[in-house]
């Protein structure tokens, strides 16, 4: 295993952290807002800035690659050392919408440094965690005296991850040969909190649908029909209701099939984690917690799959009464998925269970949305040790606590069209803000995340040999 000097990345760091924060507020000054048109120069101009970044700090190869909506930028460092390994960082260049009117305390594209943070739209989510890897790869190559990464290192930025990735899926397959990989880092997470190191395992997947119910062709009189002909607005209440059982289980036949549970020794790891149930409940503005029984909070927002109601609607909803069978009614679901979970099969099983409660006389259309496929790292897997340890380094020997995040993102599709593994190095925490006004990165954290990156890809060009 090739070891880099701690002493000597440190005083890297301390000798070029002006720069690097001047180079961050610079990139931060774009507004690569993905979401909104009138900013789509804007976007294309904040890959161009990264790209230039990138070629200044080392990188032979920096291109900005076009896809049907924003551009992602990719760039190759390959390693003087033949038989190293490749490593492809992942990060995203947009941003989220912001105005000062949405209650933000200065100008969200004017970054201002106060009390050891940095506050500007994307300086957390997630700019400055794709900006650390510039500096972490310098600081790594000082202090080891390499001339090149001890991996062959990439780095794909996507331009739309903020809209939903869109394009994404398909900007990998067409250049996979390019983006072929021995492990993936997703630098678009975070850590528990600002005292509790810790590193994402995995990521739960996505299904959501659509489901349109049809009766009568127009709205008919109550009186004069109701009880008589089937009701869609009833169909679509039961459909919701038969959704779970008593103990808040899917109650879709298979929908539990190839999950991977829990072992006890990562149920241990999660309740090492310094949980604040009503903490987390003020958090989530709600009253009370639910989910499937026999499983903690922590477990059913990570580790377990879900099926949510997200919208329901049919028949007259204005003021006062009107006495109808209304003629359709809709149902907007989602389906978190877990590692083991095919997003295809689970769309199978649904819609031939929803077609055992349509009764006669009622006309259904279900619609799937493109999926996410869920992605888990195992905890003894050696590129995530190597990850831990890089990070423990950089925290001074602090231990490593391990965290799953509920949400899902394109991380899956490097791993599945990739065939590689997802590791996830983040040092964000939630007071950072992600697409809420004030945003902003702890700089002392942010120079841990460039700190983890320098020792990272010495340690990984020995595990992955």
């Amino acid at each position: 295993m090739s070891v880099t000097p701690d002493n000597a990345v440190r005083t890297y760091l301390e000798q070029h952290r002006e720069s690097f924060l001047d180079d961050l507020a610079e990139w931060l000054r774009i507004p690569s807002v993905s979401a909104q048109p009138e900013h789509d120069a804007d976007v294309r101009r904040s890959a161009e800035w990264l790209a230039a970044k990138l070629k200044e700090t080392g990188f032979p190869t920096a291109e900005i690659w076009p896809t049907d909506g924003a551009p992602a930028v990719f760039a190759e460092w390959p390693s003087a050392d033949p038989d190293a390994p490749t490593v492809l960082v992942y990060g995203h260049h947009d941003v989220q919408p912001a105005a000062l009117a949405d209650g933000w305390h200065t100008d969200p594209f004017e970054p201002v440094v106060k009390d050891g943070r940095m506050y500007g739209r994307g300086a957390a989510d997630d700019k400055g965690q794709v900006l650390f890897h510039t500096l972490g790869v310098r600081a790594h190559l000082a202090a080891t005296g390499r001339t090149t990464p001890a991996v062959h290192l990439k780095l794909l930025v996507e331009g739309e991850e903020e809209s939903g990735s869109p394009h994404f899926r398909d900007l990998v397959e067409r250049h996979r040969d390019r983006l072929t990989a021995d492990a993936v880092i997703v630098s678009d997470t975070g850590m528990w909190s600002e005292t509790t190191p810790t590193v994402c395992t995995g990521m739960r997947g996505l299904a959501d649908c659509e489901i349109e119910l049809y009766g009568p062709d127009q709205d008919i009189h109550s009186g004069s029909f109701g009880g008589a002909v089937p009701n869609p607005a009833t169909v679509a209440a039961r459909i919701v209701a038969a959704l779970h059982d008593e103990h808040e289980r899917v109650t879709v036949p298979g929908f539990y099939d190839g999950v991977t549970e829990l072992t006890a020794a990562e149920r241990e790891l999660l309740a090492e984690l310094p949980f604040d149930e009503a903490e987390w409940l003020r958090t989530a503005k709600s009253y009370g917690t639910s989910g499937e029984a026999g499983h903690s909070t922590l477990e059913r927002i990570w580790a377990r799959p879900t099926a949510e109601v997200n919208g329901i609607g049919g028949g007259y909803q204005g003021p006062g009464g009107k006495t109808i069978i209304p003629s359709s009614a809709m149902l907007k679901l989602s389906f978190r998925l877990v590692a083991g979970q095919d997003p295809d099969r689970i769309e199978e099983a649904f819609r031939g269970w929803v077609a055992s409660l349509i009764p006669a006389g009622i006309r259904h259309e279900i619609t799937f949305g493109a999926a996410t496929r869920p992605c888990l790292t195992p905890l003894d897997h050696p590129a995530l040790q190597a990850v831990t340890r890089s990070m423990s380094r950089a925290f001074d020997g602090q231990k490593i606590r391990f965290t799953r995040e509920g949400g899902s993102g394109p991380a899956a599709d490097l791993q599945d069209v990739l065939d590689a593994p997802v590791l996830f190095l983040g040092i964000s925490v939630p007071s950072d803000g992600w697409h809420a006004p004030n945003e902003k990165i702890e700089l002392t954290l942010l120079l841990k995340g460039v700190e983890t990156a320098a020792y990272l890809w010495g340690d990984l060009a020995g595990v992955l040999h």
